[in-house]
């Protein structure tokens, strides 16, 4: 075994049909068609790869995406396309892969590491766990239209420019370029529905499906939430579908909205996060509890633990998981008996912190 390593410009053609191979047998399109921001060649140093031979057996990659929030400025590093040829698993092929894009993350200093997954006891080894809010709701009755005289299209022949306008909207937002956007338009399976007024200006856009994963899911949308519910109305008349609309916690005015009149509403996780610097995010949360006039906030390690409180009133956790879903959720500070009334009231005027990893670029 040769690996791991970051794959060679010349490596990634022959890279793309080792994923389609193993990711993508059923679809008509190629794996870096689905995810252009990260199966790219100006992501090759992110990549790592594990050969048998010339034959690459395994892969894994991570992309830093800096999310900004009304609070932090995070770089955070996702890890996707994790995977390994059938005929060499069980070797620890993607353990080494995955300490490879940790040790990447490092050099490229992320706050955080997030990933998508299902095997939840393999990733907490290596210090992830399921944390941060999303909430998804099931809707399949249109609403009345308010916005009658606004002008409905489904298609992705968009100015770019117009789209990240409205999309720098959210308070909590993956930095992007145009030239991103553009590419994301022409990800294979997405639909693409926009609104605009008589003026020709873009007030909303919603995004159904994306590659192989999220038939019927809008992922991506942005405007004034009358308008997103007016446009998430003219797709389900239009289209005659049901569809899930996936939104953060910190979306409370759309989530209110839709809980009228959605046939149903589930509370997940944003995915499998891991404190990866925790000097800087320790650093970068103290100075949001300041910025608000909290100046007591306790966030520390000391002989291997976690000291976290407020005042004299502190606490220790024993890992960073721990720590990870009581920042981002979805532990509830009403929830942890041993600690103070107080503390609680202190702490739960920032906590949980909005966070929120937007769909396009996901890997």
């Amino acid at each position: 075994m040769q690996g791991p390593r970051s794959p060679e410009a010349h490596e990634l053609d022959k890279l793309v049909q080792f994923l389609n191979k193993n990711l993508r047998q059923n679809t008509d399109w190629q794996i870096n068609q689905e995810y252009p921001t990260a199966l790219t060649p100006h992501n090759l140093h992110n990549m790592s790869i594990i050969e048998d031979g010339n034959e690459i057996v395994s892969h894994a990659l991570i992309k830093p995406i800096i999310t900004k929030t009304p609070y932090a400025i995070y770089r955070i590093g996702a890890i996707g396309s994790v995977v390994t040829d059938p005929n060499h698993r069980n070797k620890g092929l993607s353990t080494q892969n995955l300490q490879n894009c940790l040790v990447k993350a490092t050099a490229q200093n992320c706050d955080f590491v997030i990933l998508w997954t299902d095997q939840f006891d393999y990733y907490r080894k290596f210090g992830f766990e399921l944390a941060g809010l999303e909430f998804t709701y099931e809707v399949s009755q249109a609403q009345p239209i308010e916005n009658k005289d606004y002008k409905y299209i489904k298609g992705s022949q968009i100015d770019p420019a117009a789209m990240l306008k409205v999309y720098n909207q959210h308070t909590v937002n993956s930095v992007r370029t145009v030239d991103e956007i553009q590419k994301c338009l022409k990800i294979p399976n997405s639909n693409v529905y926009t609104v605009w007024n008589q003026n020709n200006q873009l007030m909303a856009y919603a995004v159904e499906g994306k590659g192989a994963d999220l038939t019927n899911y809008i992922h991506e949308w942005g405007g004034n939430v009358q308008c997103d519910l007016d446009l998430l109305s003219y797709m389900i008349q239009t289209e005659n579908k049901t569809y899930t609309i996936m939104t953060p916690a910190h979306s409370i005015n759309l989530r209110n909205k839709l809980k009228q009149f959605c046939s149903n509403e589930h509370q997940g996780y944003l995915g499998m996060i891991r404190i990866h610097d925790f000097d800087s995010v320790s650093w970068k949360i103290k100075k949001a509890f300041k910025s608000e006039g909290l100046d007591q906030i306790v966030l520390e390690k000391k002989h291997g633990e976690i000291v976290f409180g407020y005042g004299n009133d502190l606490y220790t956790l024993a890992t960073e998981a721990d720590l990870v879903q009581i920042l981002f959720g979805p532990t509830n500070l009403g929830q942890l008996d041993f600690m103070k009334t107080e503390t609680q009231n202190i702490l739960g005027q920032m906590l949980p912190l909005p966070i929120w990893v937007w769909g396009w670029d996901s890997i």
